[in-house]
């Protein structure tokens, strides 16, 4: 396939084919085949162990898969080098990992290891979207929990990822920043259709966040749907 597969859902932009993980004798994530929509928010949910924070990490290469293969856009994703691969399918960490400097030359990392230059102009642009008006020379050392991840958002966005992996990107925060956090990864989605991959160990983020839902358990697919149908009401 070269061009991404066209559902009844809409377009499929990521899709997983018996994916799977071993490490020495434990299968971390076995046998996932599932598909991610484009624009969508896909949550994976699941008790602690349970491969959510593994299955991600393969989806980009972090780890290597030990069986079967993701596809992006139709292409299985072996035949992209994995520097490329993790511009395409950006990811945000449970704690913001931000180099000492300020916040303009976090997010001009990315590109410049691509030879781009982000314009001041389009830095601003980004700290806009994200909530952080006139930052751009703020040291991120001076810089809240909060304001932090969404330093990491606008890194991610610099990179014009089709789509964007999220660890727990709420669950080192205080409840003020955490909704202001959701709320900013809710636009991002609606406004410019970012297709989004969320691990979440809360069911009721899942439950206000995601269109789908993915729950693990000892690292296997156990159900896959929409929120009220995988967690109820």
């Amino acid at each position: 396939m070269s061009v991404a597969q066209e559902t009844v859902a809409g377009t499929v932009v990521l899709r997983t084919e018996h994916l799977g993980r071993r490490v020495g004798d434990i299968s971390v994530v076995t046998d996932i085949s599932l598909d991610v929509y484009h624009g969508e928010m896909l949550g994976i949910v699941g008790p602690s162990g349970s491969g959510k924070s593994s299955l991600l990490r393969l989806l980009n290469r972090l780890d290597e898969p030990t069986s079967g293969t993701v596809f992006l856009d139709g292409q299985d994703y072996r035949q992209f080098s994995p520097r490329e691969l993790r511009r395409r399918v950006g990811m945000v960490t449970q704690r913001p990992f931000l180099f000492p400097g300020n916040v303009a030359g976090n997010i001009r990392f990315g590109p410049l290891q691509r030879g781009e230059v982000v314009a001041d102009e389009d830095i601003a642009r980004l700290l806009e979207r994200v909530g952080l008006p006139g930052f751009a020379g703020r040291e991120v050392a001076n810089l809240s929990g909060g304001e932090q991840q969404r330093v990491s958002l606008a890194r991610a966005l610099a990179n014009h990822p089709e789509i964007l992996l999220l660890d727990e990107p709420t669950s080192a925060l205080d409840e003020q920043a955490k909704t202001g956090v959701e709320q900013l990864i809710c636009s991002l989605v609606k406004d410019t259709s970012l297709t989004c991959v969320m691990v979440t160990h809360d069911r009721d983020q899942a439950r206000r966040m995601c269109d789908r839902v993915a729950l693990l358990e000892a690292g296997r697919l156990i159900q896959y749907g929409k929120p009220a149908e995988v967690l109820g009401a």
